[in-house]
């Protein structure tokens, strides 16, 4: 499959949206970061004689997020400069531009009736064909794709990154019952080339999900942290996990 991916949405701007936007600017992609509007004014912005209407006060929410994100260590970003490459905006007012991304990336919060409404949202807007993917750690696909449509459905996968996105390199992607599997191979590819990523699928370790072995963390572990240093693949480490009995709580000890 050829697809060519010039410019990405990410939806929901936090640790995890806010880092992926970043590493996706690292390779010179173009990113659109999204999340909503405010329903209420700050100190701050009554003070100043703002409304919700005002547009910085529509974006607060995803400056704020995006900000703390690219001031956080380790750094997301290459150079500071690759900020530049994401745009920042909020669903209200934005939402319609992912028409001309090529690649939908959704990082909201893990409640499933959450992410069937921005689903909903993102299908009014979505041009045909475009990669619709969710960074879900345990929500199943199924139910995310209630009342979806016949190509949503079919361009739609998991890909769960992991926490600091630049940093590691284990990369998850599930396919959901009615994905092309085209696509998986085209992430799987694209993972690999292009963000230097190792693919894993939860099926290889049928014992224990992924997300059971390499618990979500807002911090790199130490251990983890080397071993992609040295360039050690997701294989080998789960490998050694299942071959010494060791638990998840050796390879994560934050600092």
């Amino acid at each position: 499959m050829k697809k060519n991916i010039n410019r990405v949405a990410v939806i929901g701007s936090g640790v995890m949206g806010s880092g992926i936007a970043c590493h996706f600017a690292n390779i010179g992609i173009n990113v659109l970061l999204l999340d909503i509007a405010p329903n209420e004014l700050n100190e701050k912005e009554k003070n100043l004689g703002l409304s919700l209407e005002n547009k910085k006060v529509k974006n607060r929410i995803v400056t704020e997020m995006f900000q703390r994100c690219i001031k956080s260590k380790p750094a997301p970003l290459y150079h500071k400069n690759f900020a530049k490459r994401i745009e920042l905006g909020n669903l209200t007012d934005d939402l319609s531009k992912i028409s001309n991304v090529d690649w939908i990336i959704e990082v909201v919060t893990e409640k499933l009736k959450i992410k069937q409404i921005v689903f909903e949202q993102i299908e009014k807007f979505r041009s045909s064909g475009t990669l619709v993917t969710s960074n879900t750690s345990g929500i199943p696909i199924k139910q995310m794709n209630e009342g979806r449509s016949e190509d949503f459905r079919k361009n739609f996968a998991v890909t769960h990154f992991f926490n600091p996105p630049r940093y590691l390199k284990l990369f998850e992607i599930i396919p959901g019952p009615d994905c092309d599997p085209k696509i998986i191979d085209f992430l799987n590819d694209f993972g690999e080339r292009f963000l230097g990523k190792d693919f894993v699928s939860p099926h290889s370790f049928p014992e224990a999900s992924i997300s059971s072995i390499v618990p979500e963390k807002p911090s790199v572990s130490l251990p983890i942290y080397f071993l992609n240093c040295l360039n050690i693949s997701a294989g080998l480490i789960f490998f050694f996990t299942f071959l010494f009995g060791l638990k998840a709580s050796f390879f994560f000890i934050p600092f």
